[in-house]
């Protein structure tokens, strides 16, 4: 069985707060450390009253101080709200407390809405139309000093802190081929160019030093639990938070419901079935069956997981089943 990661969007539930959600984050990652996964990545949202990782390079230097040996990292840091250097330092940074054990994944979009965008000064000294330069550039902060250079990242100079490029089109694909780069797709919201990029990504591939092969990693929401019905009602809380945001009204993570049905209009109904078509929920054989056949589909190289579930203890549960899932199939092969 491929290596099986951790996507914590860092949950912040209904009826409790920002506190509470990163101390979950943390239990979560110890969790999953014991349990084997590879990595546990947190990604960079902002103005999202249910997302808890804005200060996302903070969130990771909270987790990665908290455990031992599991890679910590970021999927991802919206680049085109920061400054190249000032990523290279904080992943410096990261990299000098915690050596072999950070990540770095670049996405292009802003990763909020166009208003709290122009809060963040994107449009003020950076644009998304430089993004592929912008990551040379701050991949250039991770190598040995040059002759003559003038500009450093302290720390970060000589670190060779691993950097992916995420996506959710063919864009991100095109771009991490053509850099050498690993490459991670966004296919627990945005399936649709799932089997394209990774078709595109490979064929076009060129060795860096980084990477000598192409290697594909395929993000997917899995809720498991002891049973197909009671995995469906937990997973009607990623359901209700996904409508929500889609219709431009973001909040906590609402608590499960037993029958979403009532809740949605036909159009909502389409938009989950969209974007939501490579969910895997149910109980340990439904999720089996399911892991097995996308990973025999993609031919991906790692899958990440993310989990958006209301209760902590079912959350913890979950992965704990698809821990054992991925063992008895590594077992079976």
């Amino acid at each position: 069985m491929i290596p099986i990661s951790v996507l914590d969007l860092s949950p912040v539930t209904e009826g409790s707060d920002v506190s509470q959600s990163l101390a979950n984050t943390l239990d979560l990652a110890r969790h999953a450390e014991r349990l084997g996964f590879r990595r546990y990545w947190l990604a960079e949202h902002h103005n999202m009253p249910g997302i808890a990782s804005a200060a996302t390079a903070v969130v990771i230097a909270h987790v990665a101080a908290g455990t031992s040996t599991i890679r910590v990292g970021a999927g991802g840091i919206m680049l085109p709200n920061h400054a190249p250097l000032v990523i290279a330092e904080q992943f410096g940074t990261l990299a000098a407390l915690h050596p072999n054990r950070i990540d770095l994944g670049l996405g292009r979009a802003p990763g909020t809405d166009q208003v709290t965008a122009q809060a963040l000064r994107r449009t003020l000294a950076s644009d998304v139309d430089t993004f592929p330069q912008d990551v040379v550039e701050l991949i250039r902060y991770f190598e040995p000093e040059q002759p003559g250079q003038r500009v450093q990242a302290v720390p970060g100079t000589g670190l060779a802190v691993p950097v992916w490029i995420l996506g959710s089109s063919l864009y991100g694909a095109q771009l991490a081929a053509m850099l050498g780069l690993p490459y991670a797709f966004a296919s627990h919201f945005a399936p649709r160019e799932l089997m394209n990029a990774i078709a595109i990504y490979r064929e076009r591939f060129q060795p860096s030093e980084q990477l000598e092969r192409p290697f594909v990693m395929a993000g997917l929401q899995i809720v498991a639990s002891e049973s197909d019905d009671e995995a469906r009602r937990l997973f009607t809380s990623s359901q209700q938070a996904f409508m929500r945001l889609r219709r431009g009204m973001p909040g906590k993570l609402p608590p499960p419901v037993d029958d979403i049905e009532p809740l949605l209009d036909p159009g909502s109904r389409a938009m989950l079935d969209h974007a939501l078509a490579e969910a895997i929920v149910g109980s340990p054989e439904t999720v089996r069956q399911g892991l097995s056949e996308f990973v025999a589909r993609t031919g991906v190289d790692e899958i990440i997981v993310t989990a958006q579930v209301y209760e902590h203890k079912a959350r913890l549960r979950s992965y704990e089943l698809l821990a054992e899932i991925r063992d008895e199939l590594a077992k079976a092969r």
